[in-house]
């Protein structure tokens, strides 16, 4: 290695700078400066051979006038959305229908879920100090009517990111007055002040996710999420806001039995949780966790009606759903438009 080549060692891995664009599992350095893994789990970790997705799950390719309109105004203005950095199935639906999912406080998060494939590091602290009224503006842009708002985990901040991520809302707020806003917000490490500071902006929808059944909390979530503790931040949000409508959701197919899936609804719906999301978990390396089972849109129509005769206002279920799918159609109590056979998609040779 010459003395003028970049690359560095960080415990005997390979740190490749960002402009070479990192593999996956690779350690990089970031544009702030901090090192990072790419898609959140370290090479070498690998899983069996994925398994070859059923028809079901092949989803439409996007299109349509308002998509194409979204898509252009993404473009010219460099913005940056969930939607398109996870590669969603249904960023079609929901930006013809004026929905998108914004990513705040960076791309790298200090956990590392073993389901997740957002890059993993230790941030320092670092924000960009101009992401409130950039997340403002490009609510304006992309013309949106509802927007979510995500982000990854940030145990680096004191607040967890709370402060931060409440500004953006205000900003949007201001900015968009008739764009309802939904936050899907890490736990806090359960900080009920930290909590408050989200659901006191005047938001519509606050939601955590709970992810999986109680068992497999660990190891397909970091060390630092708890399912009780996600339990818990959903409780406090209720009971501090209670006009403000929670929300959480499920990944299927990781290895959960029936039972366990009726007894976490249960547990959800004791939380005062108003709506639920359930989905198929998508291995999305083969460094992350297996899917250990395809769930058929039957059986989620099955977890549907199990949901709502708990009492939950709505229950979107389909094998491409995601916790953000067509959110604002969650009231509707229709599936979010998807029938009882929830996401059979359109077959493609």
């Amino acid at each position: 290695m010459s003395s003028g080549d970049t690359v560095t060692q960080f415990k005997g891995i390979p740190i490749v700078p960002a402009a070479d664009a990192p593999r996956s599992g690779e350690k990089y350095r970031t544009p702030q400066g901090f090192v990072a893994i790419k898609d959140g789990v370290k090479a070498g970790e690998a899983q069996p051979p994925r398994q070859r997705k059923p028809t079901w799950l092949r989803a439409a390719l996007p299109a349509g006038a308002g998509f194409e309109a979204v898509r252009a105004t993404v473009r010219d203005h460099a913005l940056a959305t969930v939607c398109e950095e996870a590669k969603c199935p249904n960023i079609g639906e929901c930006w013809n229908a004026g929905t998108a999912t914004l990513m705040l406080m960076g791309a790298v998060c200090t956990r590392a879920c073993r389901f997740c494939a957002v890059d993993t590091g230790n941030p320092h602290g670092w924000l960009d100090p101009q992401e409130p009224y950039h997340s403002a503006r490009t609510v304006q842009l992309m013309g949106l009517k509802y927007v979510v708002l995500t982000s990854v985990n940030r145990d680096d901040l004191a607040d967890g990111g709370a402060a931060h991520f409440a500004a953006c809302i205000r900003h949007i707020q201001q900015l968009n007055p008739i764009t309802a806003i939904e936050a899907l917000t890490p736990d806090f490490q359960g900080s009920h002040t930290a909590v408050a500071t989200v659901v006191d902006t005047g938001l519509q929808v606050f939601a955590q996710n709970l992810e999986t059944v109680r068992r497999l909390t660990h190891p397909v979530r970091d060390a630092r999420a708890g399912y009780e503790q996600t339990l818990d931040v959903l409780s406090y949000a209720k009971q501090h806001r209670p006009a403000v409508l929670t929300k959480t959701s499920l990944m299927l197919g990781l290895g959960e039995s029936d039972a366990e899936i009726e007894t976490a609804l249960d547990d959800i719906r004791a939380a005062g949780v108003d709506l639920l999301t359930l989905g198929q978990y998508l291995q999305p390396t083969r460094h992350h966790l297996a899917v250990e089972r395809w769930v058929s849109p039957q059986e989620f129509a099955r977890y549907r009606e199990s949901a709502l005769d708990r009492g939950f206002l709505e229950c979107v279920a389909g094998p491409l759903v995601r916790s953000s799918y067509r959110a604002e159609r969650a009231l509707e109590r229709n599936n979010a438009g998807l029938g009882t056979t929830a996401g059979l998609g359109t077959a493609r040779e």
